[in-house]
């Protein structure tokens, strides 16, 4: 190989380096305020015939407890038995108009169109080790970081939509919530859970709540270990969302943390290093 090649692939390689570190979790759709006026109108009154239970039914189903906190899917009895009842429900809620649902069915509607289209895609290559091992295309960022995030797999008010746009277009701009984060998962090992119920409009704030406090108090989560506290990197890839500070992102956990954690948390200000683990979410052999 010549010179020029190997500079072409060093650089190359660096590049995409870079964008697998970042591109995944800070990268906004572009069309993200045409999303915001597309969908940001909401109804008054609850629209009674948004009906989650055949999600409820799923999710009951095939997650269990597993290790440290986290809700382990049991993904190869979900392909075998479930995904036909899955992409119905994804199909049922493609039909309804979202903007005639209340705020809080509207988060309870795209968080759970995003977790139940999320397993969907990973049943879909089922097994795998990772998402990021599910390449869908849908960008040149895609193309260097793995995973389906950016391809445009849904269709709601006859709008293409991607799981990005889902999450960083509407949920994170309409809602303004730092708990979005805590009600979207990514099929991995260090996200918040995956609940075990579907998410409702007269639920939410509880449900919202519950999966913050599991998700804090979870090694995955926040932890201090010799005294210096480790964080999950969805604190810093969405610091902004949290107080837009290391500060700010205790002052957050400490508002969730169990007796025990609070106690430890504080005094502290900042934060010592971050972790996240892709793994699958996948139940293990012989788990319960």
């Amino acid at each position: 190989m010549s010179v020029r090649s190997l500079k072409l692939a060093a650089s190359g390689f660096a590049l995409a380096a870079t964008l697998s570190l970042s591109a995944v979790a800070t990268s906004v759709p572009a069309q993200a305020a045409d999303l915001v006026k597309l969908f940001s109108k909401a109804s008054q009154t609850p629209n009674e015939s948004v009906d989650h239970s055949a999600w409820d039914k799923l999710l009951k189903t095939y997650i269990s407890d597993g290790r440290d906190g986290l809700n382990d899917v049991d993904y190869k009895a979900w392909k075998a038995g479930g995904h036909k009842a899955l992409k119905a429900y994804i199909q049922s809620l493609e039909k309804i108009d979202v903007t005639t649902l209340t705020k809080n069915q509207q988060f309870a509607f795209w968080a759970n169109l995003y977790n139940a289209k999320t397993i969907d895609v990973v049943l879909e290559k089922y097994p795998v080790k990772s998402i990021k091992n599910v390449s869908l295309g849908g960008s040149l960022f895609a193309t260097f970081t793995g995973g389906p995030w950016k391809a445009k797999i849904m269709k709601v008010n006859g709008v293409k939509l991607s799981l990005d746009d889902i999450e960083h277009g509407i949920m994170r701009k309409i809602f303004k919530d730092p708990r979005v984060h805590y009600a979207v998962n990514c099929a991995s090992v260090g996200c918040p859970n995956l609940a075990k119920d579907a998410f409702t409009g007269a639920k939410l704030n509880a449900q919202l709540d519950n999966g913050a406090a599991a998700y804090v108090n979870s090694p995955r989560g926040i932890a201090v270990k010799n005294g210096r506290v480790v964080a999950s990197s969805i604190y810093k890839w969405f610091q902004v969302d949290f107080g837009g500070s290391e500060a700010g992102v205790l002052n957050h956990a400490r508002k969730y943390a169990k007796p025990d954690l609070k106690a430890k948390l504080k005094g502290k200000s900042d934060i010592y290093d971050y972790e996240y683990d892709w793994s699958l979410n996948d139940k293990k052999d012989g788990a319960s």
